[in-house]
């Protein structure tokens, strides 16, 4: 008995440091991403030079060899209009994977993402009305008014479709997917018809940008908050790996340990609400990054959430960070919007899922 519990523990261990080395490896390629994502661009900068500048800024590195000054263009380009864009893909990247990542846990569904439920299509419609009637200039608790009118747009597609896959039986997959589309249609109609009222050729070309999803207005003045909300979500669901394992066990098996699943079920999703509200008043609508990342990642590391959130974190950060340059270089003197790059990528993909004999668990 004493052999087999000491083989199980050294078993465990193994796993623990091969999982721990896989964590290494992921901040370091998404180090490396960051590096050379502010180095692509129209105007092609040096990895080295990159590197130097990041290095002086954030540890008070000296430039030698670099001949640059803090006033020069190229370090200008790298610090004061790349890299906050970066830095805001890392935090979008992350809090889509893990939205994405949660919500597939609390439906018990494989096809659950803020983009495929509509939350996202809420968000922007949101975002819209504040925009075209010309309110999204005020602020609520110090809280940009499209941020506070995205997150109440993606609060009510979330509560809609939930009411929605619950009508008339138990809630499955096929209906909770179908519910996502007929309230993602009819916020895309909604946001149309409140265009096609206001008549503003200026509010146009925003609404254009939350519905196609762009990186470009990131800078250091604006990306804070997301950051912060992002980083506080992100450890908050780290620390909820029980409840997110039990959840995929189903309700039964909570009911024998006495926890109330539907009101961890409504607390996740006025956070990823929150969350997908804020994410998209900031850089529109990305769809596919919550759908896409969490399957990869669960087929890395497994379904436990205690591994997969944290990994789901760093996979969807350097996915949007790549995603980001490709929408940068692919067209010359140009710039294509993120969630074209991230929709030919994830649409392939969800097919893929709706095709796969077994979703592994959601398909009740």
């Amino acid at each position: 008995m004493q052999d087999i519990l000491n083989s199980s523990y050294e078993k465990n261990l193994k796993i623990k440091k091969s999982f721990n080395l896989f964590i290494i490896a992921l901040i370091g390629l998404l180090i490396i991403s960051v590096i050379l994502s502010v180095s692509f661009g129209s105007f092609k900068i040096k990895p080295s030079i990159s590197y130097s500048v990041i290095l002086n800024k954030v540890f008070g590195a000296s430039l030698g060899g670099t001949s640059l000054t803090n006033t020069s263009s190229t370090y200008n380009v790298i610090w004061l209009i790349r890299m906050p864009r970066v830095l805001l893909a890392i935090a979008v990247g992350a809090g889509l994977a893990v939205c994405g990542t949660v919500m597939q846990a609390t439906v018990q569904n494989p096809l659950a993402e803020p983009y495929i439920l509509g939350i996202s299509s809420g968000a922007s419609l949101g975002a819209t009305f504040s925009l075209m009637l010309g309110i999204g200039s005020l602020s609520f608790l110090s809280i940009n008014g499209v941020a506070f009118w995205a997150f109440l747009g993606a609060l009510g597609a979330s509560v809609l479709v939930l009411l929605l896959s619950s009508l008339g039986s138990k809630m499955s997959s096929t209906k909770l997917v179908l519910s996502g589309t007929v309230i993602s249609a009819l916020c895309n109609a909604l946001s149309n018809f409140i265009i096609s009222i206001a008549s503003n050729a200026e509010g146009m070309q925003s609404v254009k940008f939350w519905t196609m999803g762009s990186l470009a207005t990131a800078k250091w003045q604006n990306i804070g908050l997301v950051i912060l909300f992002v980083s506080v979500s992100c450890i908050f669901f780290m620390t909820q790996g029980r409840i997110l394992n039990l959840m995929l066990m189903g309700d039964e098996a909570s009911v024998t340990m006495g926890l109330n699943l539907n009101l961890y079920r409504r607390m996740y999703m006025i956070i990823t609400s929150l969350l997908t509200g804020i994410l998209v008043a900031n850089c529109g609508v990305i769809g596919f990054v919550g759908l896409i990342i969490p399957h990869i990642s669960r087929a890395l590391v497994g379904s436990d959430h205690k591994k997969l959130i944290s990994t789901s974190m760093l996979l969807g950060s350097i996915f949007l960070v790549w995603a980001d340059i490709f929408a940068r270089i692919t067209i010359p003197n140009g710039e294509l919007s993120i969630g074209i790059i991230t929709g030919l990528v994830g649409s392939p993909f969800f097919v893929y899922i709706l095709l796969r004999k077994g979703f592994g668990y959601g398909d009740k």
